[in-house]
């Protein structure tokens, strides 16, 4: 039965994985993952459609599905068409995310009117617009680092409303004369009009161009591409439809977006999924790289495999618990399988990535979280293969969840798949240093877990027998050599680095800084053990406190946004780091509790 248990789990989990990696379907009559497909330019990034939808509702409020009024749940590509051509019903759909209490005061808002107590409409926004722009203007006058957490919440509530109004004045305006129609009619008289000065029309062209200007400046992002698919001067609809005026002739793709748009606006699907299907294999013909980009970066979106991975690291974590009190065989086997097929996803989903973004795996703060939870997961399951004893597979799980839940609140800032800042742009340094360096970052939080992992089974269960004890202290001082061989030779490939980009190998940054601290922590661990002053506890303990020095040298001096690497600079994580470090040092202190009060005292020398 133990063998069955173990053997009907690990199929589940790959039935699973393949429910979440089949292709998406449409839900509707509306071919909507088409259109999901189609590349744009956003932030000098060509992205698809859907991309954008969900970057846009994570920026908005922290989730991509949105809930109409009557209970319907919308997919981003639908809500981005509400927006995109149906304004006035995007306007009643609750997705503004706010909590702050003095920000729901100043709307004149409360949680009663909001989705789940904190979601709300641009409607119910109207009324507040005014004073929160003036609130914003005064927050934006206070440095970063000062501002107040209603500050804060005020700036951020103000760029999901820009970002709203933005992303509504794209391909079609918000007067009261609708657009659409409007282009319709020009394309009629495109074809007899010699110059729009002098015919009958002229008044109306002349503010049919007005509204297409304005367009152009508010758009947020551009779908007309470019007639040579080598160029990277993608156009808006405004400046594509007022082109046409001047040469007489309608741009294929925006005539494609206003047909789309019409099929929408008017509830007749076959017009839509027609307009759609026309554009994309005109767009497959001559721009076939962007078109795979898409269909893959779409597939990558809804398959969300990383989210899949979260959950399997938990179930691998608590197998591996449980295998300590019960079935120990079989659970273990199942807690490595599980972290196995939850690190296989993880490496499909960093490889699409790469793939996509064209550079190594690590090039801004989120891949950074998603390759050191990488990282130390395949070092757990290399620790898990030679030891059986559960401890890879549980310190695996604990950290790949953590990690991927550190990615997840680090992908609410945005498109992770952004552009490089000019100061990285090197594929060389990218995959030598910063890879190698974050290898170090893995390694080190690993010894951390592990110690953790050694102070709370000691204290709390009875399995930390003097045979698990043994191999918890081996596991650990080999990872912390590992650590401080692959920290150091990072830290040195950076100051090559530095040297090359910035005239000098060290100058004291606070990133440098911190990068030294890690190599330093752990030096001081070796020597501590070599020369005696701890043993297997002192080393757990000293491990702890590295996840302490890591986490800073991680996060903590991107905090300060000084020196030459404050381009990573964030300020929303504070308090969650300080958590951290009060857990960690709480669970230090339990460590000093004497060896006669834990449960597994029977282990001298610990």
């Amino acid at each position: 039965m133990k063998n069955y248990f173990c053997a009907a789990t690990i199929l589940a989990a790959l039935v699973a994985v393949a429910f979440t990696l089949r292709p998406t379907r449409n839900t509707s009559d509306y071919d909507i993952v088409s259109f999901g497909r189609l590349p744009v330019l956003v932030n000098g990034r060509v992205k698809p459609v859907d991309t954008v939808a969900r970057t846009s509702l994570l920026l908005m409020q922290g989730r991509q599905r949105v809930t109409s009024p009557n209970g319907e749940t919308l997919t981003p590509g639908e809500w981005m068409l509400e927006m995109l051509y149906r304004p006035a019903v995007a306007d009643t759909l609750q997705v503004f995310e706010i909590v702050h209490p003095d920000l729901l005061a100043l709307l004149n808002l409360t949680t009663t009117d909001g989705a789940g107590g904190k979601r709300f409409s641009i409607h119910q926004l109207h009324k507040g617009l005014q004073e929160l722009e003036r609130q914003s203007k005064l927050a934006d006058e206070v440095e970063s680092a000062v501002r107040t957490p209603f500050q804060r919440a005020t700036l951020q509530l103000r760029d999901a409303v820009v970002l709203y109004q933005r992303l509504q004045t794209t391909v079609t305006s918000v007067d009261e004369v609708p657009l659409l129609p409007r282009l319709a009619e020009l394309e009629k008289i495109l074809p007899t009009l010699k110059d729009p000065k002098t015919s009958p029309d002229g008044p109306k062209l002349l503010e049919l161009s007005r509204t297409l200007g304005s367009l152009d400046q508010l758009a947020y992002f551009r779908p007309i591409p470019p007639a040579d698919p080598a160029s990277a001067l993608w156009r808006t609809v405004g400046a594509a439809w007022n082109e046409s005026l001047v040469s007489g002739k309608v741009d294929l793709a925006a005539r494609a977006w206003a047909a789309l748009g019409r099929g929408w606006l008017d509830h007749q699907p076959e017009t839509f999924n027609r307009a759609v299907a026309t554009y994309r294999a005109e767009l497959d013909r001559s721009y076939a790289s962007v078109m795979s980009r898409s269909a893959v970066e779409t597939r990558f979106n809804s398959s969300q495999p990383f989210y899949t991975s979260m959950a399997l690291y938990v179930a691998a974590f608590l197998f591996g618990v449980i295998s300590w009190l019960k079935w120990q065989d079989s659970l273990s086997r199942s807690a490595l399988g599980l972290l196995a097929i939850a690190f296989s996803l993880a490496t499909l989903g960093i490889l699409a990535r790469m793939w996509l973004e064209s550079r190594p795996p690590v090039t801004n703060l989120y891949s950074s979280a998603l390759f050191v939870g990488w990282g130390a997961v395949a070092l757990c399951i290399f620790l898990e293969y030679f030891y059986r004893n559960a401890v890879g597979s549980v310190a695996g799980g604990l950290v790949g969840f953590a990690t991927l839940l550190i990615a997840h609140h680090l992908s609410l800032g945005g498109d992770t798949l952004e552009m490089m800042r000019a100061v990285l742009d090197s594929n060389f340094w990218l995959a030598t240093h910063v890879v190698t360096v974050t290898v170090g970052y893995s390694a080190t939080f690993l010894a951390g877990f592990l110690g953790l992992i050694y102070i709370l089974r000691g204290l709390f269960t009875r399995s930390l027998d003097e045979k698990s004890a043994a191999a918890l202290s081996r596991m650990l001082y080999g990872t912390i050599c590992f650590a401080t061989f692959f920290s150091f030779v990072g830290t040195v490939l950076g100051g090559i680095w530095a040297d090359q980009s910035w005239g000098r190998f060290w100058g004291w940054d606070p990133k440098e800084n911190g990068a030294l601290l890690i190599v330093a922590w752990n030096s001081i661990i070796l020597h501590a053990r070599w020369g005696g002053l701890v043993k297997a506890r002192g080393l757990a303990v000293l491990s702890l406190f590295g996840n302490i020095v890591t986490a800073w040298s991680w996060f903590g001096v991107n905090m300060l946004g000084v020196g030459l690497h404050s381009y990573g600079f964030m300020d929303s994580a504070f308090w969650w780091l300080i958590a951290f470090v009060i857990s960690q040092v709480a669970i230090m202190a339990l460590a000093g509790i004497p060896l006669s009060k834990w449960r597994s005292f029977s282990n001298q020398g610990r």
